[in-house]
């Protein structure tokens, strides 16, 4: 981890400045890791999941970005259905998970 530190640091100094926006350098590496951890598991719902990407061993450390999660509207999804091979394709490319058929239609859900 500390030989990311370094070039991370840099990077993001000269992002910053190139933007004109201050604020992206006080972003720490670890804001980072929280980030990905968080969406994850919203994403997924499954704390092992979370806990391998993030390389602990102990669900106890884990747990701690649990705590974070509260996303508004969690339940709300777009649905829509495909007819063809083609309509189905387009929606798999736009984040649509697979559902079920109902009689000649393909059903697909992405939350929004």
């Amino acid at each position: 981890m500390r030989g990311f530190t370094r070039p991370f640091r840099r990077q993001w100094r000269r992002i910053a400045q190139k933007l004109g926006n201050p604020q992206i350098a006080q972003i720490h590496f670890h804001t980072l890791r929280h980030w990905k951890a968080t969406v994850e598991y919203h994403r997924t719902k499954h704390i092992l999941h979370v806990m391998k990407i993030l390389g602990h061993r102990n669900i106890k450390n884990t747990l701690i970005y649990m705590q974070l999660v509260n996303f508004e509207n969690e339940d709300e999804r777009i649905c829509k259905a495909a007819r063809t091979v083609k309509e189905a394709k387009v929606l798999i490319e736009q984040g649509f998970e697979y559902v079920c058929a109902v009689e000649d239609a393909k059903l697909f859900r992405k939350r929004k």
